[in-house]
């Protein structure tokens, strides 16, 4: 019989049921094998909206959706261009740091797509940037952000890390979501880096008009954009200083872009605009939440079925060291990633992987940096990866197009991924420091 249920459960999965349903159906058949009540599901979901950080993502949610809707975009870029438009492939390192901006608030890379491809795309080919590279730039920006606070992936990791540390890791100290926040930032900026470079060397190459640097532009750009570049530093300064927690930050955040974007730009009506924007918001919330309930119930069934363990020793069996486990690693997460969306692999794979991590010597921090940078990868990786159907509806081009278009791309994350992983002093070194400067004690909880 249970043959039967675990075989159908695939084939409906196969058949295009939502990977929800697949992972809630999963988590009963295996419930049921081990002859475990089905009252453990409510049991997890109930200690999963215990967590306090929770009311965080629809926050930061409503705030990235209302800045998208508004001319937030059209006054990031302005900034960004009159700071950078100077340089080489300038107007392609704008289109970098304001795909990075808006990501960090929204999460969801298939918004920053549209909401800035949609808005630089035409003028990168005005300026005779070659159409390839267009595609591959925006199609790969749309996750860059996903390393700056408040990004709501991070969030997530931080909540599913916390209730899956195991209990020697939870007694060296409870992983904190506001370092979790320091702990991205240098490898986010190299990130950045590094294909902001690869911009400047193509607009080089092709000769690519500047636009000359002044003054009293970047001066008009700021005042204009006055009340919305200065957010993610007024949140890393208030939550890092404790003024206020992580879940207070949201709550800020989302009041304070609503009054903004309402009352003084005005941008948006308060009743014309902002309800429509806010049912937006919740569908993504809503899709997120159901995949977290799903999740969160098949990693109980991991977890009593003592999954991460069995991995563990046959891990331990096979790989010896700690740099072959990383390898190991990183090549299952970008599988990972192109398979599944981004909070679905968190929900399902975080709480597999901290055991054999910890056994390996892995700070949970640096293992946090490295899942998501290869989920980012994830989101560009053939046949699967979800930037490129977006991008492919969105520009009206065929998806072998923007496959050869991100290859160049994808080579470069990987790349720093490389260097992310094996360098983690960028993570943890970096993030002693910051911490010992904001927080005035060490980061790292590994024991």
């Amino acid at each position: 019989m249970t043959t039967l249920l675990v075989a159908a459960v695939v084939l409906l999965a196969l058949l295009g049921m939502p990977l929800f349903a697949a992972m809630a159906g999963g988590a009963m058949v295996g419930f049921r094998t081990t002859e475990t009540p089905l009252i453990s599901t409510a049991i997890e979901i109930f200690r999963l909206a215990a967590q306090p950080t929770m009311i965080t993502i629809p926050l930061f949610t409503f705030a990235g959706y209302l800045m998208a809707e508004a001319r937030t975009a059209s006054r990031i870029v302005r900034v960004s261009r009159a700071l950078l438009g100077w340089l080489p492939g300038g107007l392609a390192v704008v289109t970098l740091a304001a795909c990075a901006f808006f990501t960090t608030f929204t999460g969801a890379s298939g918004v920053t797509i549209i909401a800035i491809g949609g808005l630089l795309y035409p003028v990168l080919e005005k300026e005779g940037y070659p159409e390839r590279f267009n595609l591959g730039l925006i199609t790969s920006s749309g996750s860059i952000g996903l390393l700056f606070p408040p990004s709501l992936p991070m969030i997530i990791y931080g909540i599913v890390y916390g209730l899956s540390q195991s209990p020697e890791l939870a007694m060296a100290g409870a992983f904190e979501i506001d370092k979790f926040f320091l702990a991205g930032i240098a490898p986010g900026l190299v990130l950045v880096g590094t294909l902001s470079l690869f911009s400047v060397m193509t607009g080089i190459k092709h000769n690519v008009p500047r636009t000359a640097f002044a003054w009293g532009e970047l001066g008009a750009a700021l005042w204009e954009a006055k009340w919305e570049v200065p957010i993610p530093v007024f949140l890393l300064v208030m939550i890092f200083k404790g003024w206020i927690t992580v879940g207070e930050a949201a709550a800020v955040t989302a009041l304070y872009v609503l009054v903004v974007e309402c009352f003084i730009y005005r941008d948006l009506k308060l009743f014309g605009d902002v309800p429509r924007v806010a049912r937006e918001a919740m569908i993504l919330v809503g899709a997120i939440f159901v995949i977290i309930c799903a999740a969160m119930c098949l990693t109980a069934f991991f977890i009593e079925a003592d999954v991460p363990g069995r991995l563990y020793a046959l891990l331990d069996r096979y790989i010896d060291q700690r740099w072959s486990f990383l390898l190991v690693l990183n090549i299952f997460l970008l599988i990972v990633g192109c398979l599944m969306d981004i909070f679905s692999a968190i929900l399902v794979v975080v709480p597999l992987i901290t055991v054999s991590a910890q056994h390996f010597g892995v700070d949970p921090y640096h293992l946090g940096i490295i899942f998501l940078v290869n989920l980012e990868i994830g989101y560009l990786t053939p046949p699967f990866g979800m930037n490129l159907f977006i991008a492919s509806f969105r520009f009206q081009k065929p998806l072998v197009t923007l496959v050869r278009a991100v290859l160049p791309f994808m080579g470069l994350m990987i790349l720093v991924l490389v260097v992310v992983t094996y360098i983690p002093w960028l993570t943890v070194g970096l993030l002693a420091i910051i911490a010992k400067i904001f927080l005035g004690k060490a980061a790292s909880a590994a024991p």
